[in-house]
């Protein structure tokens, strides 16, 4: 009989993607809970090689408790939730799910534009309360400026769905220059953040949230936005300083921001005098950018996949975080 790998899927990836999970051939998943001191219990109580985990932040017992040669596979894109230095010095692979979920955020974030534009929170509650009225008037994309941050697949996904499907003008912005033309659907591309966003009705970030990311959209940044554009964030929150965005979004200096990644999730505000939550020009969403049937089951395959190609030591055809683990395996 073949052998059945055992995988630890942290309970609300597990949920996300159940039907995957429970008829993955040649795996037995098992849900485990997502706090890292009960995850890594569960991985030396059941002596597991391989787990599954979301966006939580993995900062030490998860890297002791698994053996060397062990994976950590994310169930998405994001990985600064996982030390990749500390994991390569355990001799542990960590992986995501890249190009699966593109769409589903992109989605999103031009979603989130639209809710902004046509003032949908404030008309959906209005009409709860039993309110019938316009309300101020909206606007149409059509024509619009729109600032992508970011040139990775979902920063290109959203340039392209709002430049061929609204008929944006889209200026992207990343930190290299582009090839000769390798802009795609933007009309142009800058490095220069002041440039890119100089005309902008609305600011997307797609940036991930490394070291050089870190608070990236700050007091300067956010000044040379102009004050009638909506900030739109499906990337980090922590590329982000939310204390400097509440200061622009309460002053007006800033139309208004529409928000699903924070800096702690589920969300708290750094200051409880500074809430995001009691604007009214906010629009903020439980960190779902990814959350559809369609990328839930694709996260859930790939992050498997990823596993069974450790298993199989198929490396290279992993969606490997840390390459620099390999050479350390062969020299030990």
């Amino acid at each position: 009989m073949t052998p059945v790998t055992l995988v630890l899927v942290t309970e609300a990836e597990f949920r996300r993607a159940e039907d995957v999970f429970e008829t993955a051939d040649g795996v037995r998943c098992v849900a485990v809970p997502e706090d890292e001191s009960a995850l890594a219990r569960a991985v030396v109580d059941r002596g597991a090689r391989y787990v599954i985990v979301g966006s939580v932040r993995y900062a030490a017992e998860l890297y002791g408790a698994l053996p060397r040669g062990g994976v950590i596979a994310r169930f998405g894109v994001g990985h600064d939730g996982i030390n990749k230095q500390q994991a390569s010095k355990a001799g542990l692979l960590c992986t995501n799910t890249p190009g699966v979920l593109d769409e589903s955020v992109a989605e999103l974030a031009v979603l989130l534009m639209l809710a902004a534009s046509r003032h949908f929170s404030k008309l959906t509650a209005d009409m709860r309360q039993g309110t019938w009225a316009l309300g101020p008037a909206g606007a149409e994309l059509r024509g619009k400026n729109l600032a992508v941050v970011g040139s990775g697949r979902i920063g290109q996904a959203t340039a392209r769905i709002a430049s061929r499907g609204f008929g944006m003008r889209v200026i992207g912005c990343r930190r290299s220059a582009p090839a000769s033309g390798a802009a795609g659907d933007c009309e142009s591309v800058t490095t220069d953040f002041s440039v890119a966003v100089r005309e902008a009705d609305y600011v997307s970030l797609h940036i991930n949230a490394d070291a050089d990311n870190l608070r990236f959209l700050n007091r300067e940044r956010l000044a040379m936005i102009p004050a009638r554009a909506w900030l739109i964030n499906t990337a980090r929150g922590a590329v982000v300083d939310e204390q400097a965005l509440y200061d622009a979004l309460a002053t007006e200096r800033l139309a208004g921001a529409a928000l699903d990644v924070f800096d702690r999730e589920p969300y708290v505000p750094a200051d409880p005098a500074c809430d995001l939550r009691t604007l009214k020009n906010v629009i903020l969403t439980p960190h779902v950018g990814s959350h559809t049937r369609e990328a839930n089951r694709l996260m859930a395959t790939r992050a498997l996949q990823n596993i069974k190609r450790a298993e199989a030591r198929d490396f290279g055809a992993m969606d490997l975080l840390n390459p620099e683990v390999l050479e350390l395996k062969t020299k030990s």
